[in-house]
């Protein structure tokens, strides 16, 4: 009688074992599924992602080669201007060095390739940084890169607020001599906001951290004061 009961009580325990073996493979199998799903998901998510992001970009009239910035001048010395449009530091360099890089324009001594990031869409509630570069590229299909830009950096918004609006921008346009009505539509279709977008990530990948940098054939000058940049230049150029 002791015997029979001892088997079925092993028999029992052999069972119960069993089941909860199942009920662990179940539940890890169940974890791995859904493990599986949510990358798989991811997976797709991700490639809907880089789908949509397109990194075709129009290059505005004036870019050059590579559609990371805009020239002026053809001189031998290159000279390469990061700036952001709501950088306070860099309308104090347009202000003080802007002039100095003009004469060397036009002295023929110069390349100078401008390259409007959009670093510091974070101090605006409007992505003004984005905003007025692609605004710079509607200027610089209209021929009038230099003088939209210097406008804008004299009427330069105060971080943190909204930036000035389209139509601020617009009127701006006015002002260097560009037309309204192509201009304004430029700018409302965002014609140049996926080429913002390729300036600022070549800058960043160039190891470009901060507005304004100066690099003259590729060197950077660390104070870009126009002394600096005309003894640079020199030097480069001999």
């Amino acid at each position: 009688m002791s015997s029979r009961k001892g088997r079925k009580d092993a028999s029992r325990v052999v069972r119960e074992q069993l089941a909860r073996e199942r009920r662990r493979r179940r539940t890890l199998w169940t974890s791995v599924a859904a493990v599986a799903v949510l990358v798989i998901a991811g997976l797709i998510g991700w490639s809907v992602y880089a789908g949509q992001r397109s990194d075709e970009f129009t290059a505005p009239t004036g870019a050059n080669d590579a559609g990371t910035g805009i020239v002026a001048g053809s001189g031998p010395v290159t000279v390469d201007v990061y700036e952001d449009f709501i950088c306070p530091a860099c309308k104090q360099f347009e202000q003080l060095s802007g002039p100095t890089l003009d004469t060397l324009i036009d002295q023929g001594k110069v390349r100078v390739v401008y390259h409007p990031v959009a670093y510091l869409n974070r101090f605006s509630s409007t992505e003004y940084s984005t905003r007025a570069s692609a605004a710079s590229g509607c200027a610089a299909e209209g021929g009038r890169y230099r003088e939209y830009a210097k406008a804008l950096f004299e009427r330069q918004p105060p971080e943190g607020g909204a930036g000035l609006s389209d139509g601020e921008l617009t009127d701006i346009a006015v002002g260097a001599g560009i037309d309204r009505d192509g201009f304004a539509s430029c700018l409302r279709e965002g014609t140049f906001k996926p080429w913002t977008e390729h300036v600022t990530e070549e800058a960043s990948r160039a190891g470009i951290t901060g507005t304004p940098t100066v690099l003259i054939d590729g060197k950077p000058v660390e104070n870009p004061t126009p002394d600096a940049i005309t003894a640079a230049v020199e030097a480069a150029a001999r």
